[in-house]
């Protein structure tokens, strides 16, 4: 039910994103104009992307299912001290990603010479709808673990001790907060139902952001005919790709999801941005990257996910893991852990530089 559930979201999402985009044809100004080239080739760069669909889909899978086969590897079991170095390495990514790619590219698209002065130049619509989406991340955060907890007390989500035909229900979840070194009162379902929970919404609500920029990449590339721009943007993606979905692969992991629903939300991962590039291609012809419509409509939707990628890699992933009871027993591990969390941001600012 909650695989179903879980496909029709994302079914849903990207059929607004292709409507979105529909709509993103406008008449271009002339000064906006999209200048021509020796690299402007159409013929030469639909190879290109055909090649980008297959690489960069290849790249997500490796990354996004690597971290789905670390029990079979002792030293890269969730409990072990390099699972958590890996973790913050990826959470340092996705961190990166949000402040280094996606919320620069909206403020250049919604500050764009190509939009009306009024309102666009007016006001910082980027930082505000940014906010904004990091607020109503945290409400959905929060709301989500409400109400399941609420159901799990009223006995309608059976607990780990109760006896479910089939199996361990996947919503097992009593109050659960994050967890900043306070202690709060033990709940009936005990710490281990409460932190599944919680990895399970912060695996579900990071899926989510990274699928909205991923399928923004996608259109941008698709819809380019620029041969320079696409080889350097595959190579960068295949990386971001492959490093972002170890992040998102790692908490997955630790939902400890039925096979179905890894299955589902691999799959989502994996395709968003070869879709956003066939979509693209699709409407190369009248898709203009610097018509007001899909300035405005790209810009807006790279503030939302840079709002939501921030919010959870500060504070459902490095908050959560640092002030957690493993690293707070540690300093050394700590260190290390801060050392893998810079060299990822490092890692994913530098390639800013290309894509």
């Amino acid at each position: 039910m909650a695989s179903s559930s879980l496909v029709k979201l994302f079914s849903i999402f990207l059929i607004i994103i292709s409507i979105f985009t529909q709509q993103a044809v406008s008449v271009v100004p002339e000064e906006c104009q999209t200048e021509t080239n020796g690299c402007t080739n159409k013929e030469k760069s639909l190879p290109l992307k055909i090649v980008a669909i297959f690489s960069i889909l290849i790249a997500s899978v490796i990354g996004v299912c690597s971290p789905l086969f670390t029990r079979s590897i002792p030293a890269l079991h969730p409990d072990r001290n390099l699972f958590v170095i890996v973790k913050c390495f990826a959470s340092g990514i996705i961190l990166a990603t949000g402040f280094m790619h996606v919320l620069p590219d909206s403020f250049d698209m919604l500050s764009s010479s190509c939009l009306k002065e009024n309102p666009w130049h007016k006001f910082p619509f980027t930082g505000f709808v940014a906010m904004l989406s990091a607020i109503v991340t945290l409400i959905v955060d929060s709301m989500a673990t409400s109400i399941y907890s609420k159901k799990c007390n009223a006995g309608v989500i059976p607990t780990e001790g109760s006896p479910v035909e089939g199996g361990q229900n996947e919503m097992e979840v009593v109050n659960i907060g994050h967890f900043h070194g306070h202690h709060h009162d033990p709940k009936p379902a005990g710490n281990a139902d409460q932190q599944l929970m919680r990895y399970r919404v912060v695996a579900m609500v990071l899926e989510l952001g990274i699928v909205v920029h991923s399928v923004v990449i996608g259109l941008t590339v698709g819809a380019s005919n620029n041969t320079c721009t696409i080889k350097g943007l595959v190579a960068a993606l295949c990386f971001h790709q492959m490093f972002e979905g170890m992040g998102l692969g790692g908490c997955i992991l630790q939902a400890e999801y039925k096979v179905l629903k890894k299955f589902i939300m691999v799959f989502f991962f994996s395709v968003t941005t070869p879709f956003g590039i066939a979509l693209g291609i699709a409407l190369s012809k009248t898709y203009k990257e610097n018509s007001p419509t899909a300035l405005i409509t790209v810009g807006l939707l790279n503030a939302s996910s840079a709002g939501l990628l921030i919010y959870m890699a500060l504070v459902d992933l490095l908050s959560a893991e640092f002030m957690g009871p493993k690293l707070q027993a540690s300093i050394k591990l700590q260190i290390k852990s801060y050392a893998a969390v810079l060299l990822g941001a490092g890692a994913m600012s530098l390639m800013a530089k290309w894509a």
